[in-house]
C-alpha cells in the first residue's frame, strides 16, 4: 500500500464518523502506523495538522445543519463533536469571522475545508481520458478558439489569502458573493443571452500578489456593453488546456468538485507536462440538466 493510500484511509474515516470521538490512536491503527509518523505523514499530505482538519471538517459539516432553523446550536454542536454552544462558537467564529447565530440569520457563502482525494495528487491521466473517483468524473483536453468569446457581469477584487489554497482556507467566500450578485441583477442585464453559458474568471493582477480580480458573467451578444456597474469580458481566441468535469450535484460540482479539479489541474497536470499558463483562468457553467452537472476550467498554456 502507497503512503497516500494510508491516509486516505484515516481521511475516509473521519468523514464517516465526525460526530464519534475520533483519537489519533485510532486513526494511526487505520494506517497500519505509530502515531507519532502518522500524524507526521497526515500532516504531510493533508496539509493539516490532524486534530485541527477534524475540527475545520466538522465546522464545514455543520453549517448545512445550521440552515435548519428548527435544530438548536447547542444540538447542531453536539452532533458534530463540540462539547457546549461556547466552544462551538468560539471555533465557528475562528474559522468564518462570523459566529454561527450570525451564519443562521444571514447564511452567506463561505470557504471551507473540503475533504481531500490524495489519489489526484499521485495519478497522471492521458488527454481525453476521463478519471473517476470520489463521485466525480475528470478529463483533461484541448480546445482551440478560433474567434474570441464575449461574456458580460460584474468584478470585485479578492484576497488571495482569503481564497487559496483552494479547498483549504476558512473564511467568506467572496467570488460565491459576486455570483449571487450577478444572479439578483440577471434579469436586468441588457445583452445577457438568455441560457448561455455562465462563466467566472480569475485574473491576476499587479499588486505584488496579494489580491487578483474575479469576474462573474455570462455569454453576452452585440448589444451588451460596459458601464459603471458591468465588465465586459473576452474569453481570447488561442488553443487552450480544458480540465472538464462532473458530479452528482451542482452543489457539489461547485464547491468540492471544483476545488480538486483546480488543484489536479494546477497542482498536478500542468506541473507533469512542464507548463505554465496565462495569469487567468475561466470556469465554464453550463445549464444543469437532471442528467448532467458539468463545468470546465480553461488556461492559456505557456512552456517553461
Amino acid at each position: 500500500m502507497h503512503a497516500w493510500e494510508a491516509i486516505q484511509k484515516t481521511v475516509d474515516y473521519i468523514e464517516d464518523n465526525l460526530s464519534e470521538k475520533i483519537t489519533t490512536e485510532e486513526l494511526a491503527a487505520i494506517a497500519a502506523l505509530s502515531p507519532f509518523y502518522f500524524q507526521r505523514l497526515f500532516t504531510r499530505l493533508v496539509n493539516k495538522p490532524v486534530g485541527e482538519y477534524v475540527k475545520l471538517r466538522r465546522l464545514a459539516r455543520s453549517c448545512e445543519a445550521l440552515k435548519n432553523k428548527n435544530k438548536r446550536i447547542l444540538d447542531v454542536a453536539l452532533d458534530f463533536g463540540f462539547n457546549s454552544h461556547e466552544s462551538y462558537t468560539k471555533a465557528f467564529k475562528m474559522a468564518f469571522d462570523i459566529t454561527p447565530d450570525e451564519y443562521r440569520k444571514n447564511p452567506i457563502r463561505l470557504n471551507q475545508i473540503v475533504k481531500p482525494e490524495l489519489l489526484l495528487n499521485y495519478t497522471m491521466i492521458d488527454e481525453d481520458v476521463p478519471l473517476i473517483t470520489d463521485n466525480i468524473v475528470i478529463e483533461i483536453t484541448r480546445k482551440t478558439l478560433d474567434f474570441p468569446e464575449k461574456y458580460v457581469g460584474i468584478t470585485g477584487q479578492v484576497a488571495i489569502s482569503s481564497q487559496l489554497p483552494l479547498g483549504e482556507t476558512t473564511g467568506v467566500d467572496t467570488p460565491g458573493a459576486l455570483w449571487d450578485t450577478f444572479h439578483e441583477n440577471k434579469p436586468n442585464i441588457l445583452g445577457l443571452i438568455p441560457d448561455g453559458i455562465e462563466l467566472g474568471a480569475s485574473m491576476m493582477d499587479e499588486s505584488g500578489g496579494e489580491t487578483f480580480t474575479y469576474f462573474a458573467g455570462g455569454t453576452a451578444d452585440d448589444d451588451a456593453c460596459a458601464d459603471e456597474k458591468l465588465t465586459i469580458w473576452e474569453l481570447p481566441a488561442a488553443e487552450y488546456v480544458v480540465c472538464c468535469f462532473e458530479a452528482e450535484s451542482f452543489s457539489e460540482l461547485t464547491t468540492s468538485a471544483l476545488n480538486k479539479a483546480m488543484k489536479y489541474l494546477f497542482g498536478t497536470w500542468l506541473q507533469v507536462h512542464d507548463l505554465v499558463t496565462q495569469p487567468f483562468s475561466a470556469e465554464k457553467y453550463y445549464k444543469t440538466t437532471p442528467d448532467a452537472t458539468y463545468m470546465e476550467i480553461w488556461v492559456m498554456p505557456v512552456p517553461k
